[in-house]
């Protein structure tokens, strides 16, 4: 006679009765919605992409950029995709990286804004601690082979003083005068540097100009990147976000330019 007990007939369906289905999720402790095989899913290569951030601080304020393309492997497929995010008064944040994790990530730090505003404590999310929380969030992903396919660039006021901040997917992060993600680290950060070592006390129009000179390299050389932009000037009076900014281009010498087809 055939068992009946905890492993029936040796049967498929008996032997997964009153257990978990083969091939189906379930939540088990210490992961969530992880397959009966013990394997998980994890994002392998970034789908709609953001190129470059650039901040840079001038006397009294720090000045952030990114435009607004998000590329489709090498499509130039949207071209409203808005990459600054106005957490507060203080802060703003930029990502380049896949469109979708900045989404999701975004909705996570609104609700935090949110959450702090209900409390009324006084206190809330300045640049510095902003970054901090931004370092150990993508560590965190990295350590768990799930990494968020970011590059954050983090500006403010923080103490009354211009604060920039960097921080990749794996958690790699500092603070610097002036900052840029994507292409823009090999193009636009040379310039900007160039610029602020010939003039340390630079004026607000002087940091606006010379970001969107940058801005516009980038869409001459920068294949994933667009003239239209957004910008955010942080001082001690607020946030100020503009845009869409459309740059001004010329390509009258583009005929003169050969032996890259």
């Amino acid at each position: 006679m055939a068992s009946t007990g905890m492993f029936g007939n040796g049967s498929p369906g008996a032997l997964w009765s009153g257990g978990p289905t083969p091939g189906q999720f379930y939540n088990f402790p210490g992961g969530k919605n992880m397959p009966c095989n013990g394997s998980s899913e994890r994002t392998l290569n970034p789908i709609v992409m953001g190129s470059s951030v650039l901040g840079v601080q001038y006397n009294g304020g720090v000045v952030i950029a990114a435009d607004m393309l998000g590329s489709y492997g090498s499509l130039s497929k949207y071209r409203d995709c808005p990459r600054l995010l106005k957490v507060n008064d203080t802060t703003v944040i930029g990502a380049s990286g896949d469109y979708a994790d900045f989404q999701y990530l975004s909705n996570i730090i609104e609700q935090q804004v949110i959450d702090e505003e209900c409390l009324n404590d006084g206190f809330g999310y300045t640049p510095k601690s902003l970054h901090c929380w931004l370092t150990r969030v993508l560590y965190n992903r990295r350590s768990q082979f799930n990494p968020l396919w970011n590059t954050y660039v983090v500006a403010g006021i923080d103490e009354g003083k211009p604060y920039l901040g960097y921080v990749d997917k794996i958690g790699m992060a500092y603070e610097a005068p002036s900052m840029a993600s994507g292409f823009g680290a090999y193009l636009a950060l040379p310039i900007i540097r160039d610029a602020m070592e010939k003039k340390p006390d630079m004026t607000k129009d002087e940091a606006v100009q010379l970001i969107d000179r940058c801005m516009k390299l980038l869409f001459y050389r920068d294949a994933r990147a667009l003239n239209k932009y957004q910008l955010a000037v942080i001082t001690k009076e607020g946030v100020e976000l503009k845009g869409p900014i459309v740059s001004d281009t010329n390509w009258e010498i583009a005929h003169m330019i050969k032996g890259y087809e």
